[in-house]
Formats: structure tokens, sequence, C-alpha cells
């Protein structure tokens, strides 16, 4: 098992925002997590990562908890970008681990291409369009081949060609044996991507399994209103 929370629990002034949480995350799945808003998918997908701090439960991580923490990667609705060059965007995670020059240069290059900035080595990141952003985010965190990827509505405001660009980027990615988890508001996009699904309402689990069983027989009602359409409060 990839990542594993027992009992998990956040709570904000008094508040329980996520939990109690029970759930089991297999390497090399496309796991999508799904709810309306409100229902603590971000917060899960902090929480698994390590960032958002637990009032209680346990989470674990194959290996060991240093180790592991190292081999993840986040990628951010609103991408972050270092005020600096694309091409130091991309060397700066491969700097962090002490790669040596050579392949930092093979792999900025290999990666720039992949996302089409080849020839934009050179230019300010925070100056790049928000479809540019979230693809040099991406290749950002995967240039250190993470073992686990974490993304929080990459695609949300972007167009259909960035859209399908970071899509095929990271299906590439989940092929090459990085596990993916991924929040989304978009049905087609989860659709199109997912090989595992969470379903969470007012912050809790209410179910977690195969995509295809998911979409096609859900086993609760409020899954069911979901895929309808239907406003869930």
């Amino acid at each position: 098992m990839m990542l594993s929370l027992e009992n998990a629990l956040v709570r904000r002034r008094g508040k329980v925002i996520l939990g109690p949480v029970d759930l089991a995350l297999e390497a090399g799945k496309f796991t999508i997590v799904l709810g309306p808003n409100g229902a603590g998918k971000t917060t899960l997908l902090r929480m698994l990562h390590g960032v958002e701090r637990m009032s209680g439960g346990r989470l674990t991580l194959a290996g060991t908890d240093k180790d592991a923490r190292q081999e993840q990667a986040y990628v951010f609705q609103s991408p972050i970008m270092l005020r600096r060059s694309v091409r130091a965007n991309l060397t700066y995670p491969l700097q962090l681990i002490k790669t040596p020059k050579d392949v930092i240069e093979r792999k900025v290059h290999d990666w720039a291409g992949r996302i089409g900035l080849e020839d934009a080595l050179e230019r300010h990141a925070p100056r790049l369009s928000g479809g540019e952003k979230q693809k040099l985010a991406l290749a950002r965190a995967l240039i250190r081949e993470p073992d686990v990827l974490f993304l929080d509505e990459p695609c949300a405001n972007l167009d259909g060609r960035s859209t399908r660009e970071i899509e095929a980027l990271l299906q590439a990615a989940n092929a090459r044996g990085t596990s993916i988890i991924m929040t989304t508001h978009d049905l087609g996009q989860a659709k199109r991507l997912a090989s595992d699904v969470v379903f969470l309402l007012s912050g809790a689990v209410h179910e977690a399994g195969p995509a295809r069983t998911f979409f096609d027989a859900p086993q609760t009602a409020e899954a069911r209103r979901f895929l309808q359409g239907d406003i869930l409060d």
C-alpha cells in the first residue's frame, strides 16, 4: 500500500473539516478525488501530502517517512513560479537533490521540449500564459520523477488545448510509474483519466474504489445524485 489513513481527522477552531477518514491508496494508480465545493478535497490532498496538520489519526507512507516525502511532488491550482527564467524553474528541483550538471542540462532540455517551451528557456517565467505556467509547474514537479504526484484542480482555469496537453503529460507520467492523486470538478476529465475514484461529501469519504464501478454503478444515493448533476447540501 502506498498511502493509508486511519481514523484521520482535521479540525479547525473546534470544527471538524475532514474526517474521520479511513482510506488506502495503492501505488501506480491514477486516483481522482471528486466531490462538491467544500467537501474537503483540497484538505484531503494536503493531508496525504503531509502539509496539513492532522488533529487525530494516522498517516502511513510506504517506506520510511523521510524518503517517502522526498519522493512526492505537489502542483497547485494556481501555479507558483520562481521569479526567474523557465530554465531556472526547471533546474531548481534538480539542484536540490544535487543532480550532476550534465544530467540537469539534459533533463531541462528534454522537459522544455515536452511542454513546448524549448525556445523559451530564458523567458521570465511569471510572464508566461496561464497554460504555459501550469505546464511548467507540472514539468518542474515531474522532472525529479517522483513516486507520487498530487495535483489540485490543475486544469481549472485552462482552455481545451492546454487541458489536453496537461492530461497527456499526466497519463505519460502515470504510465511510467508515477502514482497520481488529483482533484477535479470536471467529470469528463475524471472519466478520461481515473483508474480509481475517491468521492467526498461534507468531509467524509462516501465511496472509494475503481473508477468504472463508481461511474457505472455508484453505491450511494449521494454519489448517484452527484453524477446526475444535483446540488448536494
